[in-house]
């Protein structure tokens, strides 16, 4: 620990002694992400509160050899910002400043540390608001949401993170403060902010963020449907997208996961429901009436027993509340779960949900059901009890089957949460050698060292001088890496 005492005295006397901390009871506040499966003790902590002293911090690492990781809100469920144990913790929750809200340009400029929520907040007195809205909105951090291409329940309309941001300045790996894009939807050249934006801090860290503001909608109406099987909400889904619908958001939960919602927050969904659609419209007021009639008619079509229309906000509000509290409210019928993020062909939802179904019953664990169901992105809760012995496991058997069923039906194995430590060993089964080599490629371009977050995305990383391919033969004839 020589290098990191070292390490300490030279940062306290760069940042002061505040913003580092080396005392082991506070290291342990870090020690994980939201996925409490994993847990790192880091050697030390770094709260930056500008750009240039994140930099000098990189700098700081590159020069003792120390790897670091970048942390926000550490409401990740990826294990992305999980730390090194030997290495810096780099936190840029403190780094909380608006920079600039512009509506004329449609964009704000916001520090990494600033939270989600307050984009939207800041930019509603002029007629704007940040679409991208993860369940954890309320304190997860734009740069959290940079880092792992967030997206929420309104991506299905909105799109992710990356389709929102237009400018990057970033810290390198190797210390140097760059700036990427700007206030322009599509600079020339490479798409250096699409290769940086879910890069899950391999590339580096965001000090800055532009990200583009969208207009308040003229009319948002929401309804919440409630049906006796999971395969007729599934088929409502499939029949609304299919009639040429496109809903700010549709999202399921099922029968176990209302039950936990209930249990928290008390959100009065229909009694009885094996399933609930949460379908939200916005946009012009002519097109919304439109479209919400045809929405509610095959709802009704599809099996609906219920159906309750949002009269106002606070209505509106309170249907969100189950959904959004889902993650959390689980901790009211289960002391732990594991939380999966797979990606499926909206038409496979009915079967893909009896697999899991089946699998979890075959383990003897319970499972449940959250998601995205316009665009297929599941968020399964594999529910289990750390304090029995056995148990534990067998969540993590059935977690990992769930992941292989999304690999199976030509989905992915994550939508939005990342592949962090969490889902590092699935990739093998989702990319050939090949693919795996070219995206380290990528990574060995912007850090040859292998400092920034190491151990993360990839199974097996290799060393950035060795050839890629594990053949004899190089995939890439010709390129040789420094």
């Amino acid at each position: 620990m020589a290098d990191i005492d070292a390490l300490a005295r030279l940062l306290r006397a760069e940042l002061g002694s505040g913003q580092v901390i080396t005392d082991r009871a506070e290291l342990r506040t870090y020690e994980c992400d939201g996925l409490a499966h994993y847990k790192v003790v880091p050697a030390l902590v770094v709260l930056p509160h500008t750009a240039e002293q994140v930099a000098a911090v990189v700098r700081a690492c590159v020069a003792a050899g120390v790897p670091f990781v970048a942390r926000g809100s550490g409401t990740g469920l990826s294990g992305g910002a999980l730390p090194h144990a030997d290495g810096v913790l780099i936190v840029t929750a403190q780094m909380r400043r608006i920079v600039e809200i512009a509506p004329a340009d449609e964009r704000a400029v916001v520090e990494p540390g600033v939270i989600n929520l307050q984009v939207t907040k800041a930019a509603t007195p002029h007629g704007y608001y940040y679409a991208p809205d993860p369940s954890s909105q309320q304190i997860c951090s734009i740069g959290g949401n940079v880092a792992e291409n967030s997206g929420g329940a309104h991506c299905l309309k909105y799109g992710f993170t990356t389709n929102h941001v237009t400018g990057l300045q970033i810290v390198a790996p190797d210390g140097e403060l760059l700036r990427l894009g700007g206030r322009a939807l599509d600079p020339p050249g490479y798409d250096l902010i699409g290769a940086f934006v879910g890069s899950e801090g391999t590339l580096g860290i965001a000090t800055e963020v532009t990200v583009k503001l969208t207009r308040l909608p003229e009319t948002v109406r929401t309804l919440l449907a409630a049906f006796p099987s999971i395969d007729q909400a599934g088929a409502a889904t499939s029949a609304i997208i299919g009639a040429g619908v496109v809903p700010a958001a549709i999202e399921m939960m099922d029968a176990l996961a209302i039950e936990a919602a209930e249990a928290a927050v008390a959100c009065g969904y229909p009694a009885g429901a094996a399933a609930v659609l949460i379908v939200e419209l916005d946009g012009p007021s002519a097109e919304v009436e439109a479209q919400f009639e045809q929405v509610t008619a095959l709802c009704e079509k599809n099996g609906a027993f219920e159906i309750r229309i949002a009269a106002d906000d606070l209505e509106r509000a309170l249907f969100w509340k189950g959904r959004k509290s889902a993650f959390a409210a689980v901790g009211r019928i289960s002391p732990d779960y594991i939380v999966q993020d797979g990606v499926i062909p909206r038409t496979a939802l009915p079967e893909v949900l009896r697999r899991i179904s089946e699998v979890a019953n075959e383990h003897g664990v319970r499972v449940a059901n959250v998601f995205h169901a316009g665009d297929g992105n599941l968020h399964p809760l594999v529910l289990f009890d750390d304090g029995i012995e056995g148990e534990a496991e067998r969540a993590e058997t059935v977690s990992g089957a769930i992941i292989d069923l999304c690999i199976e039906y030509g989905g992915s194995i994550t939508g939005e949460h990342g592949v962090g430590m969490d889902k590092a060993k699935y990739m093998p089964r989702m990319f050939g050698d090949d693919d795996l080599d070219t995206m380290q490629l990528v990574r060995c371009a912007f850090d040859p060292l292998m400092l920034s977050n190491p151990g993360k995305i990839f199974p097996t990383p290799r060393l950035c001088g060795e050839r890629p391919g594990r053949g004899a033969e190089s995939p890439f004839p010709g390129v040789e890496i420094f």
